[in-house]
């Protein structure tokens, strides 16, 4: 057994004069940097000169008949880490008596934390965002939500774990905290982002199955919960109570607006007047607009980022005019009492909380929606594909619609989506002056007569 040398039993307190004579060896031009200092074990300690300078560990060793080099890390010199130093030459030793070549021990290593890196869930995640960010059609609002979801509830669980060990138990362990907060909503939004980024994996070559499938049903969904809305037979006291309202003239407007025309509330609350053609009745809703400093949301416009045509009643033409006399100089239509910004997106809900409606059982601002819907439909005067249209979206194609729906999707139906708007106001004016008028049996005298239309069952 091979004795210790001198080198072996080299303290800190040694090495850190020796580094310093060396050093002004050097910088006298006595000696040639590098000078080696012996630190034990065959480790090396390179000296370079100058007060300031780097020093660097050095393993000299033999592999394959060949002298190579292996570099320990840098070394401190007023703190000389040579105990540590050392353990790494000791483990390097020992990975070359087991017929290892240190320096191709490292590289595997980096390239593996490279892989592990590049296919981390997170990572993975990441290039599945930036993908579907291009060529998704995401909002930016809706974009950056998504990436929030991640970042808060599944990234701290499982971001670092490397894609092709994830399990369906992995996966399932952050949708389990979440349901635990009874957030199910958000639940069931990550179990269908985490899905699509293993399948990502799977286009992309990292796993050859996604274990993600196996997540239906494995959290419980909260029951579907329509939006509050009135019987058509109350459609007469709701109007007279929005009539007869007594607060802010703007969010009485503002109701009345909503009412008239089925429209959500980012639509009409952020919506400026050179969208509106008075002359000629109607408001474009642009995919976006501008966004206005200092407004959150601002820049949101049609909620299907795509414009949308409304056609205008009379009354809603009046409507728009009174409401130009108090805010026709401001930025936003229906702007509220903070200068420069539009009315809250709560306001209409509590105009009608303050009319002692309960917002979440009688009656809400989407639920203005289900009863237009309600009452067009059940005036049997104009087509589904119209009424879909008009209030933004064309719904789910029924059995055998699937091919016509393509042939369909650039219809309009603007004559009749005009006709269908004055019919609405005024079925709303007459209501409101006496008892109740079926759907089916109120004729417009605004409007020419139009023969009813058969439901198809």
């Amino acid at each position: 057994m091979a004795g210790k040398s001198k080198s072996d039993t080299l303290t800190v307190a040694e090495l850190k004069s020796t580094i310093k004579a060396e050093q002004l060896a050097i910088d006298s031009g006595e000696a040639k940097a590098p000078r080696k200092i012996a630190c034990g074990f065959g480790l090396q300690l390179w000296v370079m000169g100058g007060a300031g300078t780097a020093l660097y560990w050095r393993l000299p060793y033999r592999y394959a008949g060949k002298q190579k080099l292996l570099a320990c890390g840098v070394c401190d010199p007023a703190k000389p880490d040579l105990s540590e130093a050392r353990q790494r030459a000791r483990e390097a030793k020992d990975l070359i008596a087991a017929g290892t070549d240190p320096n191709q021990a490292r590289q595997e290593e980096k390239r593996a934390q490279i892989y592990a890196a590049a296919n981390s869930f997170e990572a993975v995640a990441l290039e599945w965002y930036a993908k579907e960010l291009k060529g998704s059609g995401w909002t930016e609002d809706h974009a950056e939500t998504i990436l929030q979801r991640l970042k808060a509830n599944v990234f701290p669980l499982i971001g670092s774990a490397p894609i092709e060990s994830l399990k369906t138990r992995d996966l399932l362990h952050p949708l389990q905290l979440v349901a635990k907060r009874n957030a199910l909503d958000l639940a069931k939004r990550l179990r269908q982002y985490i899905t699509a980024v293993m399948r990502y994996a799977v286009q992309t070559g990292r796993i050859e199955t996604n274990p993600a499938h196996d997540l239906q049903g494995a959290i419980a969904t909260r029951k579907a919960k329509h939006h509050a809305a009135l019987p058509l037979t109350r459609l007469a006291e709701l109007v007279a109570k929005i009539d007869d309202y007594k607060g802010l003239q703007v969010a009485k407007l503002a109701t009345r607006f909503a009412l008239l025309t089925g429209a959500r509330s980012s639509e009409f609350r952020f919506a400026r007047w050179d969208e509106f053609d008075l002359a000629a009745g109607t408001w474009t809703i642009p995919e976006q607009r501008s966004e206005v400093d200092g407004v959150k949301f601002s820049g949101r416009g049609e909620k299907m980022s795509r414009e949308r045509l409304i056609y205008l009643s009379r009354q809603t033409v009046a409507l728009l005019q009174e409401l130009r006399a108090i805010n026709g100089r401001a930025v936003f239509v229906f702007e509220g009492q903070k200068r420069g910004a539009p009315i809250s997106e709560n306001t209409v809900n509590l105009v009608l909380r303050k009319l002692g409606y309960n917002t979440q059982q009688d009656i809400c601002l989407h639920g203005f929606r289900t009863m237009m819907v309600s009452s067009l439909n059940e005036s049997l005067q104009f087509t589904h594909d119209a009424i879909e249209r008009h209030i933004g979206h064309e719904g789910k194609a029924r059995e055998g619609e699937a091919v016509a729906g393509i042939y369909k999707r650039k219809a309009q139906y603007l004559t009749e989506r005009q006709r269908m708007l004055q019919w609405w106001a005024d079925y709303l004016d007459a209501s409101s002056k006496g008892p109740f008028i079926d759907p089916s049996e109120f004729k417009s005298e605004a409007i020419p007569d139009a023969p009813k239309l058969r439901i198809v069952a």
